[in-house]
């Protein structure tokens, strides 16, 4: 698939490393395929007499490419080495075949809930794993915990991979404590895009997170509902599709009600949020907003004009915070500005 990209004159202008035709006076490029990931919603119960259930937040370092400051859930690509024979055969509670049915693709499902184990093990130090004999692993052995945080630190420096680090070990992944739970992918026009299969689980016993100093700076226990308050107060900073996960679970006053309804739940929708250019600027449409559906016109997704992605991301966020009852993220980016990495 192919994406106008500019308009105007050719005339020695590599306006993309990716430019591969010219037509009419447009420069095209290919479209940017989604690379897939994996997102584990850590929940556990806290001290609040009523609604104590908290999840686990990373704040990723200012300095990071893209939406620097925001907080997240852990998470990120899936690797190659996270499927295979090799992977499989060290998971417990859930099999390919099942896996990969949940999803919906007909093969290689599982990679993604060992590509959420890895990443959350990487980014908070949380691992969803037990000996091979079923005991859990506890950090309250001082000795484990520091073998098993240079197992981190060589994992993150990529000494090691997931695989040598399980084995090494003695280790099984403890896959089927995720359950299914939302699947977005990054809308067109974003130079750096994911189709992101999220997960919730509940926090492993004897176990505390710690934040990866690489990209993150800090890692916070809040309650749902707090942390959409922070974020309308300007005290954190959140993006869409957090926000609109960190709504969705806000409904369940305990984490195990959280994993019962998501372990009873049937088909996860698909969640393509759209961008729409036109003379009121950027705006990032959910499914079910107003324009969705419409036909693109000129200047929208794959036209002429060049998108500050991350100020529409921020943007489209803000407002999908405060009109959470029309379930809507509408909202213009002033001004326009160049498409920035991310």
């Amino acid at each position: 698939m192919l994406r106008r990209v500019h308009a105007g004159s050719t005339e020695g202008a590599a306006v993309s490393s990716t430019v591969v035709a010219v037509r009419g006076g447009e420069t095209w490029q290919p479209a940017v395929v989604p690379r897939p990931a994996a997102t584990v919603i850590v929940v556990r119960d806290g001290p609040h007499p009523t609604a104590p259930l908290e999840v686990l937040m990373l704040q990723r370092d200012h300095r990071v490419d893209f939406v620097g400051g925001a907080h997240v859930f852990p998470g990120g690509g899936v690797d190659p080495g996270d499927g295979g024979p090799g992977t499989e055969r060290l998971c417990v509670g859930l099999g390919d075949e099942a896996a990969s049915a949940t999803l919906g693709v007909a093969s290689a499902g599982l990679a993604y809930w060992v590509a959420a184990v890895r990443e959350c093990f990487e980014e908070s130090g949380l691992l969803f794993a037990s000996r091979a004999d079923g005991r859990p692993i506890s950090f309250a052995d001082p000795g484990v915990a520091e073998r098993l945080a240079a197992q981190r630190a060589a994992l993150n420096a990529r000494e090691r991979s997931f695989l040598e680090v399980c084995e090494s070990e003695g280790l099984v992944l403890a896959v089927g404590a995720l359950h299914y739970f939302a699947h977005w992918i990054t809308p067109e026009g974003s130079p750096r895009r994911y189709d992101t299969r999220f997960f919730v689980a509940r926090a492993p016993e004897g176990q505390s997170p710690a934040h990866d100093v690489g990209e993150m700076v800090a890692d916070l226990w809040v309650r749902p509902s707090d942390a959409l308050e922070r974020y309308r107060a300007g005290e954190m900073e959140l993006i869409l599709p957090t926000i609109e996960n960190l709504q969705a679970i806000a409904q369940f006053p305990t984490a195990q009600e959280l994993l019962d309804s998501a372990s009873a739940a049937g088909e996860v929708p698909t969640v393509l949020p759209r961008m729409v250019v036109d003379a009121g600027g950027v705006r990032l449409l959910l499914p079910g907003d107003p324009g969705y559906d419409a036909p693109d016109g000129p200047g929208g997704p794959g036209g002429s004009v060049e998108i500050d992605f991350e100020a529409a991301v921020r943007i489209a966020s803000r407002a999908a915070s405060t009109q959470r009852t029309q379930r809507t993220s509408a909202a213009p980016v002033a001004g326009g500005g160049r498409r920035r990495r991310g």
